[in-house]
């Protein structure tokens, strides 16, 4: 699935029209030999073959399962993620006032410096957002099927565009400086949010129990965001993958000669009818395996990412309401060749 759209037909297809072509090739060559060149000894009973299915379908579904709590952690490490935003958002705006300041601002200085955490905020984001999209070696994406796939449907705004231009969006350019010239920016910027507060502190725009919830909720993002970077940095076990693989390609090899009798038996000629129903039986295993490899790194910037972008953009439009700010951004919606979302 990609921009919130189930998958049609048609993209299913060339999503795996290699495999599709592989199988048949594979289907017809022991079918030709058994009946053209009457290598009959090729054909092997079904019921064994029929048993390593069973085999390997668990195999395939214990990879899928595994694929499906990853992309699962992720998107509820998002959910939090905006649920924290919001409370950021109100606690900023009814927390940092004049009551305790050693010198009053106006309300519009203060609504301005409120927007200031605001705003680096969504820099936060935009930097978590550029980094969880960076490629890393163990990544599916780079499979040719995925990348003809993304560039036919969809694209990565993360991967096209500078981290660099979407920070000036929210904060001077002094301080982007600053920010990339840190390894982990995501994390340097919840840093400067920090010493912000502190700041706040020791002006008197918020008073220490408020300074200690504020932080609290730095704690969180950092917490969530090192959920994000454990998914990441850390694979799908490669053993796992690679002994599911070698499992579902003995099984399509074995497939069209357990079926060369099966068909053989029905009637002349029949034997051709084992290429197609070879290549399907096949089809849906690899197809399977290739769903589980591709949802198993859920920042990849693939078509079963978790949409980081869009619910960014939802909290940059939520918070920008609750402070009564009037450029705000529309929401991104699921769409044919556009950002993944």
């Amino acid at each position: 699935m990609h921009a919130g759209r189930n998958f049609s037909v048609p993209e299913v297809l060339f999503w795996t029209w290699r495999d599709i072509v592989a199988l048949l090739i594979v289907a017809t060559i022991p079918t030709f030999f058994y009946e053209v060149l009457d290598w009959k000894w090729l054909a092997i009973p079904w019921l064994p073959i029929a048993l390593l299915g069973t085999a390997v379908a668990f195999v395939v579904g214990f990879k899928n399962n595994a694929s499906y709590e990853r992309v699962w952690e992720a998107r509820k490490a998002w959910g939090g993620i905006i649920n924290s935003s919001r409370s950021w958002g109100i606690m900023v705006k009814d927390y940092i006032t004049n009551r305790h300041a050693i010198t009053p601002l106006s309300d519009e200085e203060i609504k301005k410096l409120q927007l200031k955490f605001i705003h680096r905020h969504f820099a936060w984001l935009a930097a978590m957002r550029y980094q969880l999209r960076e490629t890393r070696v163990w990544e599916a994406i780079v499979k040719k099927h995925n990348a003809e796939y993304k560039k036919k449907y969809f694209r990565v705004e993360e991967q096209e565009e500078k981290m660099e231009d979407a920070l000036l969006q929210y904060l001077p350019a002094e301080e982007v400086k600053l920010i990339m010239s840190k390894t982990n920016k995501a994390a340097y910027i919840i840093s400067l949010q920090s010493a912000g507060l502190k700041e706040l502190v020791h002006r008197g725009y918020i008073e220490d129990y408020r300074h200690m919830e504020l932080e609290k909720m730095l704690v969180e993002f950092y917490n969530q965001q090192g959920v994000c970077e454990r998914i990441k940095n850390f694979p799908y076990p490669r053993q796992y993958a690679t002994v599911n693989l070698y499992f579902v390609k003995m099984f399509v090899l074995l497939i069209p000669l357990g079926m060369l009798k099966e068909f053989a038996a029905l009637g002349d000629n029949l034997v051709w009818l084992s290429i197609p129903f070879s290549a399907l039986s096949a089809w849906i295993f690899t197809t399977m395996e290739k769903i589980g490899e591709a949802s198993e790194n859920p920042f990849e910037g693939s078509a079963n990412d978790i949409p980081i972008t869009a619910m960014s953009r939802s909290i940059e439009i939520d918070l920008k309401q609750m402070f009564g700010e009037e450029n705000v951004p529309e929401a991104l919606v699921p769409n044919k060749n556009k950002i993944l979302l």
